[in-house]
């Protein structure tokens, strides 16, 4: 049986990615496990949903990326999803200590189960996440610190609670790949050592309505390679470019989900469902007994395993024990091409392109320095 793909975390995983940075940049306490070239300005072009195997897979689509001399595999966090992971490289931390436990997950603060792209009203970026972003601690050092993204984010739940501390520079139009890149170059030459986080969504945001595999993907990936090899011919040679991603992403077909209403069994003894599809996270007094019902029903097609399970084998890195309860008391992370959905959330069910386990397609992505 195939084993699922663990974070390297303190080894190669995206934590390591800010902290290397910030050793460079002298931020007290940050270590670079990763041995990147020394620099006194970075820029970090996070794209998202580019795993190592969709670039594998479409070198012909994407010339620059596929061709970077300096191309290494990093793992993404458990679970390969956006909030966890941008907040993990926010603040360098393990998704056990930060506590951003999925795209979705009991917070003890919510009413019930909290989206962390949803929000939800009352609710602060530092209820859900108070630890010091590393964006804040470079900026603290008197280090230049901007966020180039997508002007709807600005005050986001999300952008609080992993990104926050960094001067803000909304990109009003996505599609004016020029007026962006010019947006870092001019943020990059700030001050004596600067540091520049541009975000890039077009992919995951087609994968999703469409899938990967499709040919709108394609044409987006090809609009993606062009900014990111213009934005280092943009940028001056002295400034190093370190081009990642937050997962990697895979097609479900119809005839590979399973409504969980169809099968009653399954929600028995289950206080609240959360997660997506590819991994979800189950609330319940009896984890022992929901993991049995749900591995006997789906055996070879996930890896099933209780919270305590799922922390020994080192998922989620080092858990807290106040972040620990964020956590499904059982995790059901898909294999193959599957997907676990419920028609409590509707508009779920119409997406193409899926994340969130710890198959290789979605737990590794390119690290491309240059």
């Amino acid at each position: 049986m195939t084993a699922p793909v663990v974070p390297r975390y303190g080894a190669s995983s995206l934590v390591e990615v800010m902290p290397a940075i910030g050793a460079h940049l002298g931020l007290p306490g940050c270590v670079d496990v990763l041995d990147l070239p020394d620099a006194e300005r970075y820029v970090v072009l996070l794209i998202d949903g580019l795993g190592q195997t969709n670039v594998a897979a479409s070198e012909g689509l994407a010339p620059y990326l596929a061709s970077r001399p300096d191309t290494r595999t990093l793992t993404s966090v458990t679970p390969t999803t956006t909030a966890t992971a941008l907040t993990s490289l926010g603040t360098g931390l393990d998704p056990g200590q930060h506590g951003v436990a999925g795209y979705s997950f009991r917070h003890p603060f919510s009413t019930g189960v909290l989206n962390m792209l949803a929000w939800e009203p009352g609710l602060s970026g530092l209820d859900v996440q108070p630890r010091l972003t590393l964006f804040e601690r470079l900026a603290r050092a008197g280090i230049a610190t901007t966020s180039v993204l997508p002007t709807r984010f600005s005050g986001s739940g999300l952008t609080e609670a992993g990104l926050r501390g960094a001067r803000f520079s909304p990109v009003d139009d996505e599609t004016d790949g020029a007026r962006r890149i010019e947006q870092v170059v001019d943020a990059s030459a700030s001050g004596e050592r600067s540091f520049v986080y541009v975000y890039e969504r077009s992919l995951d945001h087609i994968g999703h309505g469409v899938g990967w595999r499709s040919e709108e993907w394609s044409a987006a990936l090809a609009e993606v390679d062009r900014l990111a090899a213009d934005l280092r011919s943009a940028l001056p040679d002295a400034t190093r470019l370190i081009i990642t991603a937050d997962h990697g992403m895979i097609d479900v077909p119809a005839d590979e989900r399973l409504i969980v209403e169809r099968e009653p069994d399954l929600l028995a003894g289950v206080e609240l469902l959360a997660g997506e599809g590819r991994f979800r996270q189950l609330y319940t007094a009896e984890p022992d007994a929901v993991a049995s019902r749900w591995n006997d029903h789906l055996q070879d097609r996930a890896w099933v395993r209780t919270r305590a399970e799922a922390v020994d084998e080192a998922w989620f890195g080092y858990v807290t024990p106040q972040m620990a309860p964020r956590f499904g008391d059982v995790v059901v992370a898909m294999r193959g091409t599957g997907a676990v959905m419920t028609r409590a959330l509707p508009r779920e069910l119409k997406l193409i392109g899926m994340h969130g386990s710890l198959t290789a397609d979605e737990m590794l992505v390119p690290l491309i320095v240059e």
